[in-house]
């Protein structure tokens, strides 16, 4: 829960060849082996980009910032009324039967909305997931090899996978058995991205091409880590701004497994809709606060040196190249005891103000930070152990890491109390320079431990992206 923002919808990937609109096949055709039908203006509308961008046929790529909010694509009550009647949605004075209408013919059929529209293209210098820009539902899963599965089989499980996650994230179907969950939508923003944990190597003979930078995290004193619920053999993390689009992703990836691998464990979660605020502002998380002001951003001069790995001059292994370190933490928020203090002493916890974000010090959300201002009583104003100021960079050598996490409530626990709080994700070169310095300060004395917990823990190398022709993880794996 550091000081960070959450990722810009602009890409760091600048570089990299934007893609041609994919050839959009319908679910009913890909499913059902039948000849090929007229596309429907649903299946004409899409846009693809690159990994970090997400484009939509109303939105610019500028529009769409840091909370993956489009405000070309916010709809005017007008206009959200009148898609809403066309698709036969709309509950008007006729009462709610009305609403349930027949549907347009395909030849009338609305378009997609921006929302659905929005494709990530899978192919790129990095795997999509990271940089793109936050979405709506997500999904975390990790999975261990099966018994006697080995390197052969990793190769084929990863193929498929690849091979999966360039259709859905084009909006096509899965090529077998698609469950038709996702029929109805467009691509939504999809995005799948995959990496390995430290067992993996161990499992597939391939410890000599173990990353140093994978060895595992030191232990915290505010630890309270469930081990079958940590780490993994394989980590593939989902997101998508519509929850069936999502769900279909993480459905199809588990039919993928086959008897390759078994999930280890899965934990879903969410983060607030695009275009559900009157403008673009930093994600708020479950304890109200404004959450990430300070992120990386793709257009800073050292994005790339702090968020991804070199791909020459780097003590990492060169599968490794273009790709990233993902840290990922299950913090429960102890939501009942948060809730029962002022706005006032959670202000002074975090070291901002709740309500817009601003630094305790004065200014607006983005404002510099003054650590050594004092009140009247000479008492600073950023609290010495708020978080806003353990977790700032120039207070951890420069440790910086990309964070881009989401919120999760799994119900009330066995105690009568919410089971709520963060899948922290966090993104960077090496975590020792990024994380482990950052959360050690914070295990030193940061007032927010006392509302949290660390539940769980993981770490898995995310290779570079695949080429045309290649999946994740095949430098790897085949090289």
């Amino acid at each position: 829960m550091a000081d960070h923002t959450t990722p810009e919808a602009s890409s760091s990937e600048a570089s990299s060849p934007k893609a041609s609109s994919p050839k959009v096949s319908s679910r009913e055709t890909l499913s059902s082996g039948t000849s090929p039908r007229k596309a429907s203006p649903r299946e004409t509308s899409r846009k693809v980009t690159s990994p970090g961008e997400v484009v939509s046929e109303n939105t610019s790529p500028r529009d769409d910032v840091s909370q993956g909010t489009s405000p070309k694509g916010v709809f005017s009550r007008r206009r959200l009324l009148g898609t809403a009647g066309a698709t036969g949605l709309a509950l008007g004075a006729a009462g709610g039967a009305a609403g349930y209408s027949a549907a347009p013919s395909a030849e009338k059929a609305t378009p997609l909305t921006s929302l659905g529209a929005d494709a990530v293209m899978f192919h790129g210098k990095h795997q999509p997931g990271i940089t793109t820009a936050l979405q709506a539902r997500g999904h975390l899963v990790a999975f261990d090899l099966a018994a006697g599965a080995g390197r052969r089989e990793a190769a084929a499980l990863l193929r498929r996978w690849s091979a999966t996650a360039q259709r859905l994230m084009a909006g096509e179907a899965a090529t077998h058995d698609d469950t038709d969950v996702a029929r109805d939508a467009g691509p939504s923003s999809l995005t799948l991205t995959f990496g390995f944990g430290h067992s993996f190597f161990a499992r597939t003979g391939l410890e000599k091409q173990r990353p140093v930078a994978l060895d595992p995290l030191p232990d915290f004193s505010s630890d309270h880590l469930d081990k079958a619920r940590s780490n993994g053999d394989l980590w593939v993390q989902i997101g998508a701004n519509d929850a069936l689009v999502a769900f279909h992703a993480l459905r199809a990836i588990q039919k993928d497994t086959g008897s390759a691998a078994h999930v280890r464990w899965q934990m879903n979660g969410f983060n607030r809709s695009p275009g559900a605020t009157a403008q673009p502002m930093t994600a708020r998380n479950l304890m109200g606060q404004i959450d990430g002001t300070r992120n990386p951003k793709p257009t800073d001069s050292d994005f790339d040196k702090r968020i991804f790995v070199p791909t020459s001059g780097s003590a990492d292994p060169a599968w490794m190249a273009n790709g990233s370190y993902a840290v990922v933490r299950r913090i429960r928020m102890l939501l009942d005891d948060w809730e029962k203090l002022s706005v006032k002493a959670q202000e002074e916890v975090i070291g901002r103000k709740k309500s817009t974000g601003a630094p305790l010090s004065g200014g607006t959300e983005t404002t510099a930070m003054n650590l050594d201002k004092t009140d009247a009583d000479g008492n600073l104003v950023v609290p010495i152990n708020a978080h806003a100021r353990i977790t700032r960079p120039d207070q951890n050598g420069g440790a910086a890491m990309l964070r881009r996490p989401f919120s999760f409530h799994d119900g009330i626990d066995t105690a009568g109390v919410p089971d709520a709080g963060l899948l922290f994700v966090c993104w960077q070169a090496d975590p020792v320079r990024g994380f482990v310095p950052v959360q050690r300060k914070l295990d030193r004395g940061d007032a927010l431990s006392t509302f949290i917990r660390h539940e769980s823990s993981g770490l898995f190398a995310v290779p570079g992206g695949a080429a045309e022709g290649e999946y994740v993880g095949q430098r790897l794996l085949e090289g």
